[in-house]
């Protein structure tokens, strides 16, 4: 046997298997916190969120697991878009007493004429084309209204069981009171991806 044999035979020696066990501690402790910065960077950035209602279907179910980007209107010069689905605090309570979180799509912005009549929803006099809505059409009836400035106007897509901006529980939204805007949505499968 030759001693290059002898030295791939031999078994390591004590201090070897302490040392390469530190090595892979130190390993494990670098990747966890790897991942704990990167979790937490995340969490800044965007929030998850369990969709709670039926006022949302059939753009979202109720269960539906989304992602808010809370940094979405800060970072992009709040640029508020009609369409966009968000999540705000509304003055509703849960059975608990807790404030409702509550999500819904922006029709109307600051200055906006909103009206109702004949199952369409008219935005400055003219009629929307909403192939979001769940029945097609809004059953509700509301003589023109204007949002004021620093408020929006929201619906639910389920406009039969939706309590929203037309309702006086709800009614406008001030901007400063909008969590963020529903960007991606994780579960079901089927429903995978951004919104």
């Amino acid at each position: 046997m030759t001693v290059k044999d002898k030295k791939e035979n031999a078994q390591p020696s004590k201090q070897d298997l302490a040392e390469s066990g530190k090595s892979k501690t130190k390993e494990w402790i670098k990747d966890l916190g790897t991942a704990l910065v990167i979790a937490l960077v995340f969490l800044q950035l965007l929030t998850p969120t369990l969709v709670r209602e039926h006022s949302m279907e059939n753009t979202m179910h109720q269960n539906d697991y989304v992602f808010v980007s809370r940094r979405h209107y800060s970072w992009f010069g709040n640029d508020l878009k009609r369409g966009d689905i968000i999540t705000f605090d509304s003055e509703l309570t849960t059975g608990l007493g807790f404030k409702k979180i509550l999500v819904k799509r922006i029709i109307g912005l600051p200055g906006d004429k909103i009206s109702i009549s004949g199952g369409k929803v008219y935005i400055n006099g003219e009629a929307q084309d909403e192939p979001y809505t769940r029945d097609g059409y809004t059953s509700s009836e509301m003589d023109e209204v204007t949002v004021p400035e620093g408020y929006i106007f929201a619906m639910g897509d389920n406009r039969q069981n939706s309590t929203d901006s037309r309702s006086p529980q709800v009614g406008f939204i001030d901007i400063n009171r909008i969590r963020g805007k529903v960007v991606f949505r994780l579960f079901p499968v089927s429903g995978f991806g951004a919104m």
